[in-house]
């Protein structure tokens, strides 16, 4: 049987590489020709340091090949608007030789997938440009042309009062049986655009003070057609620069990504995208961005950037537009992350606006002001914060692991984050506070040194993480400083954003039993450890010819394991006491991740929990739990929250103009709730653009940071905890 699909799958791969050929002459002259060689030694160099490699030690065999493929389908279409069922079927003849075409370097599957790919894209393209031809705007008596009331109103070919309905979630949609039902499901598609382009429309009309630049509705629904009908010609502009190798490329990146997610191949291309990542910091913004499944994530904030002052964007955002200033904004769904990051990025004082999708389906159209990093506000920094009956809680909040490391190569002491937070631990203590905050939400790691170390800080010394590699040698990192500098009551806050080295910290912390850790259910989860390999300097001998750059292998070669034997991987740190966050519906962590490394332990190593002082950590959850209940702030976040959950779950939405206004006054108005108790959320309720501009500028002030920590409901409730420790402990 094997023999029989052989030789079918060698008819297919030729027939579609010569369709490939004639088609991709006919399409662009300018693309590189392909070198063959140059990919099937990518291929073999993959199947052989992969294994090698790779700590989870699969091997390149059948299942890995099926994984592989059901990755690179998700990559080649992942939103299944433009292949066929049949197309799919016809591509998963090539599935179970992935494994034997990467060792023989007889790779096809990119030729045929790009092929089969570029004639629906062709296709595709047609039928969206004769459903934007018709610009007519007719409306029923009864019926208003902004849609109100009761009629049809027609704009194009599209009756934007007709209640129909449209699946969101990808993964509860099927690749459509045939054209036709292509073709309804890109109606349905472009319907949608032309609604909301409408109604965005519509909001700025509103704020329109000149009577001379106010437009009628009809002239708004031919505007908001002539966007829709500019925003597609691009997108599909955009997809015939897609050159073959970019298909070599992401096929490859499938095949690393199915031994687990943070495992990738890095074309040479693709390098600025990964030095963007390694930095942990986008020039312009500073932001840390993912492209995943054609859209582009936000992963992460850089504290003191021009985004975390102007504040509305968050991590788990998807980015769908990308606008410059007034300009008309370009749809960036499905471009690569290089693409987007150079729309942008921009000279440091210009606007750039960025049309966001939330987590809850909620969109958002974010200004902001191009900036560098205001480092002070990327720093360690401290408050004293004064409860009611008069005690002084130190609150420290970290933003990342940070260390100067060339600095401290070139002779000079490097600023750390260690130094930094021992510093603020003493100004805590020359304060005479009775208890101290340690703030890691947010935090996505940064340097193992500091992370050991500042745990350090709050024990007298000991082991604080173990690193084990895929050969099993395992590895104890420990502070060995016998000296503690705070030994007092201690709260750790963390969320799902708290990821690598603060979940070592956290960790540490709650194995030694030296302080009580608080936040959502878990953190992150991410507790591997990853290294880079230039494929180009491991040419396998036999290979005659030198290539300049075959791109880089970025693997996964360690886990880290609490000193309980306990991962961090996947499970994160589950905190001592709960509290409801805004976060909970969010499906983002590693257990959340494709291939993912599973939790597991290995043995423990020897150390001393803290024993100066215990707490009854059930009377502190109860004392907790009664508090949230009558906390105004927390109450709404836990409200909303579940709200957001059942949003989230909602995955078939409405696309007729009532209910979709109805949709976008309901999530200004949850942002607004949400904002009259936590400061944080406050920004993303307004409307005028001069006023967000301000309150950015005024966010790098410490007055404005100090109101934001007085006023958020997490920090308040972890200095009640500190409150019931030093209570309840006689201290």
């Amino acid at each position: 049987m094997k023999t029989i699909r052989n030789i079918l799958l060698s008819a297919l791969s030729l027939f579609l590489l010569a369709g490939f050929l004639i088609q991709a002459e006919a399409r662009t002259e300018t693309a590189p020709p392909l070198d063959r060689k140059r990919n099937a030694l990518i291929g073999y160099m993959l199947s052989k340091q992969l294994p090698a490699l790779h700590f989870s030690e699969k091997t390149m065999n059948d299942e890995l090949a099926e994984a592989a493929f059901e990755l690179y389908i998700k990559q080649l279409d992942y939103q299944k608007r433009f292949l066929l069922k049949k197309d799919v079927e016809q591509l998963e003849a090539f599935a179970d030789y992935i494994d034997d075409n990467l060792k023989s370097g007889r790779i096809s599957l990119p030729d045929a997938g790009n092929d089969i790919l570029s004639e629906k894209i062709m296709l595709v393209e047609k039928m969206v440009g004769k459903m934007l031809e018709d610009t007519t705007v007719r409306a029923d008596d009864g019926v208003e042309l902004s849609g109100k009331g009761e009629g049809d109103l027609q704009v194009g070919m599209f009756t934007v009062t007709r209640k129909e309905k449209y699946e969101t979630d990808i993964k509860k949609i099927d690749y459509v049986q045939n054209l036709n039902d292509l073709r309804e499901r890109w109606r349905k598609i472009l319907k949608a655009q032309v609604i909301s382009k409408f109604l965005d429309l519509e909001e700025e009309q509103k704020k329109e003070e000149d009577p001379k630049k106010k437009k009628n509705m009809t002239e708004l629904w031919q505007d908001a057609l002539a966007k829709v009908r500019k925003r597609n010609k691009n997108f599909f502009h955009r997809l015939h620069q897609e050159t073959l190798q970019d298909h070599y490329d992401r096929f490859f990146n499938s095949v690393t990504r199915a031994f687990g997610p943070h495992t990738n191949y890095i074309s040479p291309a693709s390098k600025e995208d990964f030095d963007i990542n390694m930095r942990g910091s986008l020039e312009g913004i500073g932001a840390m961005l993912m492209e995943k499944d054609g859209m582009i994530k936000v992963v992460r904030i850089i504290p003191g950037s021009a985004a975390a002052r102007q504040g509305q964007l968050k991590a788990e955002d998807i980015i769908l537009q990308v606008a410059q200033g007034d300009e008309e904004p370009v749809d960036i769904t499905d471009m690569r992350l290089r693409d987007a990051v150079r729309l942008i990025r921009g000279p440091k004082g210009d606007e750039v606006r960025l049309t966001v999708r939330k987590p809850d389906g909620a969109k958002e159209v974010i200004a902001i002001i191009r900036d560098v990093v205001l480092k002070e506000e990327s720093f360690v920094k401290s408050a004293v914060i004064s409860s009611k009956d008069g005690r002084k809680t130190g609150y420290i909040f970290i933003p990342g692991f940070y260390r100067d490391f060339e600095g401290t190569r070139n002779g000079a002491h490097g600023r750390n984050s260690t130094d930094d937070t021992r510093r603020e631990i003493l100004k805590m203590e020359e304060e005479n506070v009775d208890g101290i905050v340690l703030d890691l939400r947010d935090n996505g790691g940064g340097a193992l040194i500091d992370a050991v170390d500042i745990a350090g800080l709050f024990i007298r010394s000991g082991p604080v993480v173990q690193v084990k590699n895929s050969f099993g040698d395992r590895k104890v990192l420990e502070d060995k400083d016998d000296a503690i500098v705070y030994d007092g009551p201690l709260v750790v806050l963390v969320n799902k954003f708290s990821a690598s080295a603060s979940e070592i910290v956290a960790a540490a912390i709650q194995d030694y039993h030296r302080g009580v850790i608080v936040g959502g259910k878990h953190t992150h989860g991410k507790g591997t450890v990853q290294a880079v390999i230039n494929l180009s300097d491991h040419i396998p001998l036999f290979y005659l010819r030198k290539y300049d750059d075959l791109g880089a292998l970025k693997v996964t070669i360690q886990k880290f394991y609490r000193v309980n034997g306990g991962s961090t991987q996947y499970k994160g740190v589950e905190p001592d006491i709960v509290l409801p966050s805004l976060f909970d519906h969010l499906k983002s962590g590693e257990r959340y991740l494709e291939y993912t490394l599973p939790w597991d332990t290995i043995q423990p190593v020897k150390y001393t929990p803290y024993s100066d002082f215990k707490v009854d950590m059930d009377l502190l959850r109860q004392k907790s739990r009664e508090r949230v209940v009558d906390d105004e702030g927390l109450k709404t976040i836990r409200e909303e929250a579940e709200k957001a959950k059942k949003r989230q779950d909602e995955t078939v939405v409405s696309i007729d103009i009532n209910e979709m206004r109805e949709k976008r006054e309901e999530a200004r108005q949850v942002r607004e709730k949400v904002g009259a108790h936590y400061r944080k959320y406050r920004r993303e309720t307004e409307d005028d653009p001069e006023k967000v501009e301000k309150q950015a500028e005024e966010e790098g002030s410490r007055e404005v940071w100090l109101k934001d920590i007085h006023e958020d409901p997490y920090i308040h409730e972890a200095v009640n905890i500190v409150g019931d420790i030093v209570h309840f402990n006689g201290r």
